[in-house]
């Protein structure tokens, strides 16, 4: 369908939308290879229109050597073999928006793979040909050069810069790679970086994609001089001091590349968007990702990383609306993605969980799967009563725990290899999910293979399973979502009421919500309303890890 343009509901729905990540390598293969395909989104999206979801967001599908998940790109306008074809990819996107739902895909533009034929002719170039300068080449340091040209570390650990054998055989310039070395970073003083990317916009915007989620927004634009970030300077940022910025993230300069980004994106329709992934705290400095003339969405990780603790939970839902609507900018809620520990687990763990290396084989606290998923199912009706976008991440409506017993020959993370098996990485949120309880792989491959090997006992979450079982954690999710669009919840004001020790309290628009975290049962005649939606039975009484929703007076 096309979506009407001319009226604020329409042009404005990513304030309020519901959006669901799909991590297409996982979601649903139709080819039978083991891994997740376009034709098998494509024949999965009634069940995400049944959900109830405004919008699809897809993790990346284009060309890649797929060294990091598909986030190596080695064509910005193709798609990988892997997943399919451009055909595919127009078939999935029409789908979706004959089903009412739009389409966001992730753009990478930070880095490019080292595949990517601007790399291989820079390699061939040698130094001080206008193909090196689209990416960040520099000498090194030392005598005969064998020096890195600065301190800079790899977000995957390591130097951040790799040495290149020149095209006459003699070990020559470094190279950036703020991650993998196979992801060398792009040049953004560079015009021909930015205009590339204006194109490669168009191209996508062309075929019909409704915006975009910017892989890495708080980075691009590098300290002038490349100067060094000492140990001492990394250990004051981690503690939040605002003097030891980072050299290479959330420099000011990327906010006039997102401004010109913006102005590509409004050039086909005020409903196209782009949506930050940026790192960057606190959250009164992350809204300036969000500014009328720059992007109109941010991650709320600081939202996601929140402890299941009533103040915490209250300061971080206050500091947000406050920080983002000072911009004009809706907050947005998210639980779960596919870089970390899915919450129907990491809400119930008792020791910490290293952002983006996931657990361990020893990790102590392990939560029981029912603690986890109650707490999950509580956390996330909390989640969806709150103003404005909420993101889902596949599964997460079946209430799929982390996968943890993946035999460590089958485990694809780096991270499990880096660590010498410490930490398990992101293999258990990025585990194919199930769709029928009795088919081979549950629904997911009609082969029965699989890229990460399935958990024994995941029969039980198949959606078949659970669809048109009330007390399931996919209703659940289905009449959360009815009923937040009925009473518009996306849309609406918060204010908070007093409540006992342990207990969260709110009331939006003619909806109380409440949470209790962890405080006394309350007993219902306390609590005054219909009750529209419970997170978990009501038995006379509302339990901890529990959160209701009653229609007010």
């Amino acid at each position: 369908m096309a979506f009407p343009s001319g009226d604020d509901a329409s042009t404005d729905w990513w304030r309020s939308a519901v959006i669901y990540q799909i991590y297409p390598r996982s979601f649903a293969d139709s080819d039978g290879d083991g891994v997740g395909d376009l034709p098998g989104i494509t024949s999965r999206l009634d069940d995400l229109e049944h959900l109830g979801v405004d919008a699809v967001w897809l993790s990346p599908f284009y060309r890649s050597p797929q060294h990091d998940a598909g986030y190596d790109v080695a064509d910005f306008c193709d798609v990988d073999p892997l997943f399919g074809t451009l055909e595919d990819f127009d078939a999935m996107a029409t789908r979706a928006h004959d089903l009412g739902m739009r389409v966001i895909v992730d753009i990478v533009p930070n880095h490019s793979s080292s595949d990517h034929a601007w790399f291989q002719a820079a390699l061939a170039a040698g130094p001080g040909s206008p193909e090196r300068a689209r990416y960040i080449f520099r000498e090194g340091k030392g005598e005969g050069g064998e020096l890195p040209p600065n301190d800079w570390r790899s977000v995957f650990g390591g130097p951040a810069w790799t040495r290149v054998v020149e095209p006459d055989g003699a070990l020559g310039q470094w190279y950036l790679h703020l991650f993998d070395s196979s992801q060398p970073d792009l040049d953004w003083t560079r015009e021909e970086v930015r205009a590339d990317f204006d194109d490669i916009l168009r191209f996508w915007l062309a075929r019909g994609v409704d915006g975009f989620r910017v892989d890495v927004a708080h980075g691009l634009v590098k300290a002038p001089g490349l100067p060094d970030y000492t140990v001492e300077q990394r250990a004051a940022a981690a503690e939040g001091d605002p003097a030891a910025q980072s050299p290479h993230f959330a420099q000011e300069g990327v906010h006039e590349i997102w401004r010109r980004w913006h102005d590509v994106v409004a050039e086909f329709g005020p409903d196209r968007i782009l949506v930050a992934e940026a790192w960057v705290q606190p959250l009164t400095r992350m809204a300036h990702w969000v500014r009328p003339d720059e992007m109109h969405q941010a991650f709320n990780f600081a939202y996601l990383m929140t402890a299941w603790d009533v103040a915490e939970l209250r300061e971080i839902i206050d500091d947000s609306l406050s920080s983002f609507g000072s911009v004009g900018a809706p907050s947005t809620w998210v639980l779960s993605n596919h870089d970390v520990v899915r919450h129907a687990t990491r809400l119930a763990l008792t020791a910490p969980n290293p952002q983006g290396h996931g657990l361990g084989p020893d990790s102590p606290g392990l939560p029981q799967v029912d603690h986890g998923i109650r707490r999950a199912r509580a956390a996330t009706l909390l989640m969806l009563a709150l103003p404005g976008g909420a993101y889902l991440y596949q599964g997460e409506e079946l209430g799929l725990p982390e996968a943890l017993e993946i035999p460590g020959d089958a485990r694809q993370d780096p991270t499990w290899a880096r660590t010498q098996g410490e930490r398990f990485g992101r293999d258990g949120c990025r585990v194919p999910i199930p769709w029928e309880a009795d088919a081979p792989a549950y629904g997911f491959s009609p082969s029965g293979d699989s890229w990460l090997p399935q958990p024994a006992d995941w029969a039980p979450f198949a959606r078949d399973s659970q669809r048109g079982r009330e007390s399931s954690t996919l209703e659940l999710y289905r009449a959360a979502l009815g009923l937040r669009k009925a009473h518009g919840l996306g849309t609406g004001d918060l204010t908070w009421v007093d409540a006992a020790e342990g207990v969260l309290a709110l009331d939006n628009g003619d909806v109380r919500v409440v949470a209790n975290v962890s405080g006394d049962d309350i007993p219902l005649a306390d609590l005054s309303g219909e009750v529209l939606i419970a997170s978990e039975e009501l038995d006379g009484a509302l339990p901890a890890d529990t959160t209701v929703w009653l229609r007010r007076g």
